[in-house]
C-alpha cells in the first residue's frame, strides 16, 4: 500500500457532515430566497385580482374600531305617571274624600240631640215592574197644625226606562182610597199607617211601586239648607208672602233655611195646595241647580251625610253613593216633573169628615202617571 492511500480513509472522515450528507449551505440559502420571492409574487397577484380585498379589510377594521369607540347606552329613565293616570288618581282621591265627609256629616246628625230622632219604619218596598227604583219622599212638621200628617208627598224615580230622574208631586188634599180605611186625603195615609200605608195607597190608586222611603222633618230641612248654603239660596219669589212671622217679598233674593221652608209651605191664598206644590218644585230646582257651584260641591258630601243622619229612611248608603253624584251633576233642570192631579182632572168638593178635598178623575191621573214613568 502506498503512503497516500494509507491516509485516504482519514481524509474521508474529516470532511464536513453537511458535505457528507449532500447538504450545501449556499444552495439552501438560494432556495429559501427563491421561495420567499415566489410567495410575495403570488400575494401581489392575488391582491391585483381582487381590488376590493383591501377595501373590505379596511371597512372591517373601521367597523371594529367604531364598535370599540361607541359609547355604552345609558339606562332609560323611569317614566313618571302619565296625565291620564294622574287624573284618575285625582278622581279616586276626590271620591275617597267625598265618602269621608259624607260619613262625617252623617255621624254629626245622628249625634245631634237638639232634634228628635225617628226610628226607621217597616217598609215593604218592591222594585217597579219597569225596573226602576222609586223612592217615596215624605216631609212633615211635628210642630205644625197637621202634626202626624205628611205635608209633602213625592215619588222620585231613578234607573227608569228613560235613565233620567223623574219626580211626581202629589197634592196633599187629593181624595183617594186608603187600603183598610175609608176614602180620605192622601196625606192622611201617613197618620193612619206610616210610610208603608202611603206606599200601599199609591200602588192601589196610581199603580206606583216604591222600593225605598225617606222622611224628612222640616226642622232638619232648615239645618241642611244652612249647612249647604251659608249665604242662602238664591230664588225669585213669586209674590209677597207671610208665614210664621216670616215676611217674604216678591223678587230675586237669597233665603236661609227657615225662610226657604216657609216659602215652600205657604198655601193660604187662592191657589191653595196648587201654589204650594209649584213653589216646592221651584225650591228644589233652585237648590239642585246651585249645588253645581264649586263651593257648594265642596260642602255637599257632608251636607248630604247630615241629611241622611237627620231623616228616617231605609235607602242603603251604597245606593245613595252610587246615584247621588249623577243626581247632583244633572241639577234641578235635569229632573222631569209631574204634578198630580193633572190639569183639568179635578174639582173642589166638601166631604164632611175630610173637609175640603180635591175630587179627581182617577183613570186620567193613573194614565198620566204611567205614561210619565214609562217613557
Amino acid at each position: 500500500m502506498s503512503r497516500v492511500d494509507r491516509y485516504k480513509h482519514i481524509h474521508d472522515k474529516s470532511k464536513p457532515v453537511e458535505e457528507k450528507n449532500g447538504f450545501n449551505p449556499r444552495k439552501e440559502k438560494k432556495y429559501t430566497e427563491e421561495l420567499e420571492s415566489s410567495y410575495y409574487q403570488e400575494s401581489e397577484t392575488s391582491n391585483d385580482s381582487n381590488p376590493y380585498a383591501e377595501q373590505t379589510e379596511t371597512t372591517e377594521n373601521a367597523k371594529s374600531v367604531s364598535k370599540k369607540e361607541k359609547k355604552p347606552k345609558k339606562p332609560r329613565r323611569k317614566r313618571r305617571f302619565s296625565w291620564p293616570k294622574r287624573i284618575a288618581l285625582f278622581l279616586v282621591l276626590l271620591i275617597v274624600l267625598a265618602v269621608g265627609f259624607f260619613f262625617k256629616g252623617k255621624s254629626y246628625a245622628e249625634n245631634d240631640t237638639s232634634l228628635p230622632k225617628e226610628a226607621i219604619e217597616t217598609f215593604n218596598g218592591v222594585k217597579s215592574a219597569n225596573g226602576a227604583n222609586n223612592i217615596l219622599i215624605l216631609g212633615s212638621d211635628t210642630r205644625g197644625e197637621d202634626s202626624g200628617r205628611a205635608d209633602t208627598i213625592m215619588v222620585l224615580q231613578l234607573d227608569g226606562p228613560s235613565k233620567k230622574p223623574k219626580l211626581i208631586s202629589f197634592m196633599r188634599d187629593t181624595f183617594v182610597d186608603i187600603p183598610g180605611y175609608d176614602e180620605n186625603k192622601i196625606n192622611a195615609a201617613y197618620a193612619l199607617g206610616g210610610a208603608d200605608l202611603v206606599r200601599q195607597t199609591l200602588a192601589e190608586n196610581f199603580n206606583i211601586q216604591c222600593r225605598y222611603y225617606a222622611k224628612v222633618d222640616f226642622q232638619s230641612f232648615e239645618k241642611i239648607i244652612d249647612s249647604m248654603f251659608p249665604n242662602g239660596v238664591k230664588i225669585d219669589a213669586e209674590k209677597d208672602l207671610n208665614l210664621d212671622g216670616v215676611d217674604i217679598f216678591k223678587g230675586s233674593q237669597k233665603m236661609d233655611g227657615h225662610t226657604l221652608l216657609q216659602y215652600s209651605r205657604f198655601r193660604k191664598d187662592e191657589e191653595g195646595d196648587f201654589g204650594r206644590v209649584r213653589r216646592q218644585q221651584q225650591v228644589m230646582t233652585a237648590v239642585m241647580g246651585q249645588l253645581k257651584n264649586p263651593l257648594a260641591l265642596i260642602r255637599t258630601p257632608e251636607s248630604l251625610g247630615r241629611l241622611v243622619g237627620y231623616m228616617s229612611t231605609d235607602v242603603p248608603t251604597t245606593f245613595m253613593l252610587k246615584n247621588g253624584p249623577s243626581l247632583l251633576l244633572k241639577g234641578g233642570s235635569g229632573i222631569e216633573r209631574l204634578t198630580i192631579p193633572v190639569e183639568g182632572s179635578w174639582s173642589n168638593v166638601d166631604i164632611g169628615y175630610a173637609g175640603s178635598v180635591l175630587q179627581i178623575d182617577l183613570d186620567t191621573n193613573k194614565t198620566a202617571v204611567q205614561s210619565f214613568l214609562d217613557q
